[in-house]
């Protein structure tokens, strides 16, 4: 059976896609979004997700968009999601088998 890998946390891909190899502190990336440092050292040490709010900011800061960074954490609460419910979601039915 093949190991799945574990959820992708936007922090990871902000850390190793931009913070390291734009050699870019988190003091002043929050600086140039107009945000707290300790807002991007949270996401980028996974501990806080990324709010639209900080995705507008990401995307113009970084030259992304938004959606991007929406769609990280989307993908990430998904995964977290499924793994934590999953003995639940077994028992769901779907409404159309059940009619």
């Amino acid at each position: 059976m093949a190991k799945t890998l574990p959820p992708l946390h936007p922090g990871e891909v902000l850390r190793e896609e931009y913070l390291e190899p734009l050699n870019l502190s988190p003091g002043k990336l929050a600086k140039a979004c107009g945000i707290p440092r300790t807002r991007i050292e949270r996401i980028a040490s996974e501990r806080f997700g990324i709010t639209a709010d900080t995705a507008l900011r990401l995307g113009k800061a970084l030259g992304t968009s938004a959606q991007f960074w929406l769609n990280l954490q989307n993908d990430y609460d998904l995964r977290v999601a499924k793994v934590a419910i999953a003995k639940d979601l077994e028992k769901v039915t779907s409404v159309q088998e059940a009619a």
